[in-house]
């Protein structure tokens, strides 16, 4: 048996390698063993529940008020003797959070391999998206298998040196995730969401959280919400605010008092996606989104000066409009108003995969570990 242990912290994570940890207890050949950090709490354990994983070991690290260097030293210490315990023969991490960057180290002071699972993204600005860009980039330095989403990922592990027989093309994982969760029949658990009228009504889908959007990049964006609802009266917009206090207070400041403006709780993950399926467009700074709502036929308007997922601005399904009100009004305004320009962003091919990027992860580290 070749055993792995799988590591996250934060509910995008889980999201991403719930089809990977499927796929490997799908296998037969592997003893999977499931380690969540804690960097992420109650929004975790929701979706871990709706794919049914049951942690071996909960490293517990989540503070209130927690920062960058908390939670690194969190995953080093608490990973140290689940390691020396299990005895791994490979680490698993994904993508980019402070907790695959920490637990990537703590492999490789106990010189195990680690499998990076959607390796290879690049905003190269060390800044922005922060601390997500150093994140990978340390992280493809201690990474032994680098499971790239798509060929550009592919194309900036090479510019970067790393040798390509430790390169494999798999498409994203979430994707897999997607395509098991959205149902055309899916009824609501929110009254809210419930209650809206996809036939009369367009959903416009809003999410906003990222740090360097914090403050005055933001107040822009709810500026441009303000002038969305103010000119297109057949349009509803639905705001799962973040929990984080400071985002709190200004939506319920900008926001809160708006006719046709939901402010939500974070849904579950079958809820979201079920929700981004019957909605009209997206604006989001997220950069899961930007994969997902391909898939789903969803234009999407990212609210970033940057994307480490340009594929999706090449293929045409997303147009990358930053935090400026008046540019953000001009592409929305083109989406609710131009049915060819929203047709073509529809219909644009979804570059991030096929639904089968785990069953590849798997029978690579199979041959490769066997």
């Amino acid at each position: 048996m070749i055993k792995v242990l799988t590591v996250f912290g934060t509910r995008p994570e889980a999201i991403k390698m719930a089809p990977v940890i499927k796929a490997l207890k799908g296998k037969g050949q592997f003893d999977v063993k499931v380690i969540v950090t804690g960097q992420h709490r109650e929004m975790l354990y929701q979706v871990l529940d709706l794919f049914n994983i049951v942690p071996d070991h909960d490293l517990g690290i989540m503070r209130h008020g927690q920062t960058l260097t908390d939670i690194t030293c969190g995953v080093l210490e608490g990973l140290e003797s689940v390691l020396l315990a299990e005895q791994p023969d490979v680490v698993l991490v994904h993508g980019d959070t402070t907790t695959t960057f920490a637990a990537s180290l703590a492999a490789f002071y106990q010189k195990v391999p680690v499998g990076h699972v959607e390796a290879g993204l690049r905003s190269y600005n060390m800044y922005n998206p922060f601390p997500e860009e150093i994140n990978r980039c340390l992280t493809t330095r201690m990474t032994a298998f680098h499971f790239a989403p798509t060929d550009p990922a592919v194309e900036n592990l090479l510019r970067e040196g790393v040798p390509e027989e430790q390169i494999f093309l798999t498409g994203n994982t979430v994707i897999d995730a997607l395509l098991q969760t959205v149902r055309d029949d899916y009824v609501f658990s929110d009254p809210v969401l419930n209650d809206l009228n996809f036939a009369d009504e367009r959903v416009i889908l809003l999410t906003t959280h990222r740090r360097e959007n914090w403050g005055a990049p933001m107040e822009r964006i709810f500026q441009s919400v303000n002038q969305l609802v103010e000119e297109f009266g057949d349009i509803r917009i639905v705001f799962p605010v973040h929990k984080n206090p400071q985002i709190r207070e200004l939506s319920e400041q900008m926001l809160g008092e708006l006719p046709r403006v939901d402010l939500i709780e974070p849904p579950h993950y079958e809820e979201f996606v079920n929700l981004m399926n019957k909605s009209y467009f997206l604006l989001t700074d997220s950069g899961g989104l930007q994969e997902e709502a391909p898939s789903l036929g969803k234009p999407v308007l990212v609210l970033r000066d940057t994307t480490e997922r340009p594929e999706g601005i090449e293929a045409g399904t997303a147009i990358m409009v930053g935090t400026d009100a008046g540019r953000i009004m001009d592409e929305a305004r083109k989406l609710l108003t131009d049915t060819e320009i929203y047709t073509k962003m529809a219909a644009a091919p979804n570059p991030y995969g096929d639904g089968q990027a785990a069953p590849r992860i798997a029978e690579v580290l199979r041959k490769k570990l066997a």
